[in-house]
């Protein structure tokens, strides 16, 4: 269940926490990167690959939104990006920093669109009617949700 944000304040401040508390995770030890939260699940290394594309397709719809209501976004096949990306395997690093500038991006638009353009709906490809502010909020909460897998795999 997405969580829904009262102010753009409190938006910036979830966003803001989620982003330091994630970076600080991609300076896990490799023996704590290959950590997971339950038998068959993701390891902490792919959450981090995860949580960087994830941040970037949110980012796009956030875009697409603002720049063209009403066109259709695509969803995205999580599990296949994991397996063709080779996120066991992918460099680490490269995600970090994708994952620190698009994080920066999505906040910089919500302090300029968050409340101007938040309104705007566009059509996503499996859930269909969605609005920018949605999607916003989505980026935090998403953030928290596998924050919280990654705290119970290393703890």
């Amino acid at each position: 269940m997405e969580v829904a944000y009262a102010s753009l304040d409190e938006l910036l401040t979830a966003l803001s926490k989620t982003m330091e508390e994630t970076l600080a995770y991609f300076d896990l030890s490799d023996e704590e990167l290959t950590k997971t939260y339950a038998p068959g699940k993701w390891t902490v290394r792919q959450l981090l690959h995860h949580l960087a594309d994830a941040e970037t397709v949110l980012y796009e719809r956030i875009r697409r939104g603002i720049a063209k209501p009403g066109q259709v976004v695509y969803g995205f096949d999580q599990d296949a990006w994991a397996d063709k990306l080779d996120y066991q395997n992918r460099e680490l690093s490269i995600d970090q920093a994708i994952y620190l500038s698009v994080r920066r991006g999505v906040m910089a638009l919500a302090t300029s669109y968050y409340e101007g353009a938040g309104e705007n709906e566009y059509v996503h490809s499996e859930t269909g009617k969605r609005k920018v502010k949605q999607e916003f909020d989505k980026v935090a909460w998403h953030n928290e949700h596998h924050l919280k897998q990654i705290r119970a795999a290393i703890s």
